[in-house]
């Protein structure tokens, strides 16, 4: 019996990876779109998150074919429930993705993405403290979880620099609605790396109750 439930719960954490490339993707490819307004690209960042919602549902069956089959106890039930709970971040992490990618599309045509580097560098920021989440549930790592909700700190930060750098370019003679959707990219960021806190907490949960 118990060799099954291992079974069902390898087969739970690949879906949780394959979701998280997911998001991985579509993070990288929306913010890729602040160097090329590329339609097809939009198109593949949106096909992303089409197939976040559909992983969502296969997860949700996962679960519960999990509960009802193997009627995990204690920390078994906890952390297929804290699976169930993630995957609805991950699911929102997709949207964000996704609303990035049209925010940029909309960007001016002779909008200069050279003069926000660190945009790139807080997406990058946010896919490191996403994956960290992700790799502490599989891994059961509790100390990894415990340290995500101070990692993002760098992300606050990052939104904080950007809206300030903002603020001096505004004055330069920038383009004041190109500055919105610029601050708009950051907060969609910050969000993701909100969801990725989300997840860490639920891996605490899984692990501590």
């Amino acid at each position: 019996m118990r060799k099954k439930f291992d079974e069902e719960l390898r087969h739970l954490n690949n879906l949780l990876l394959e979701m998280a490339m997911l998001n991985e993707t579509a993070i990288k490819k929306s913010i890729s779109l602040l160097d090329d307004k590329d339609e097809a690209i939009a198109m593949e960042v949106s096909n992303y998150e089409e197939r976040t919602d559909v992983y969502e549902g296969i997860i949700q069956k996962q679960c519960l074919k999990i509960f009802v089959e193997q009627q995990p106890a204690a920390s078994d039930l906890r952390r297929v429930s804290a699976a169930l709970k993630m995957i609805t971040d991950m699911e929102r992490i997709g949207d964000n993705a996704r609303d990035i990618a049209e925010i940029c599309m909309m960007l001016p045509d002779d909008y200069a993405s050279n003069k926000f580097p660190l945009v790139k560098q807080m997406a990058e920021a946010t896919i490191a403290l996403l994956n960290k989440s992700i790799d502490s549930f599989v891994n059961m790592d509790i100390d990894s979880a415990n340290k995500i909700d101070d990692e993002d700190d760098v992300v606050d930060n990052y939104f904080v620099m950007i809206r300030d750098e903002l603020i001096d370019i505004i004055k330069s003679d920038f383009d004041p609605a190109a500055a919105i959707d610029i601050i708009m990219i950051a907060k969609y960021l910050e969000r993701i790396s909100d969801h990725a806190v989300n997840i860490a907490k639920w891996v605490i949960f899984s692990i501590k109750g």
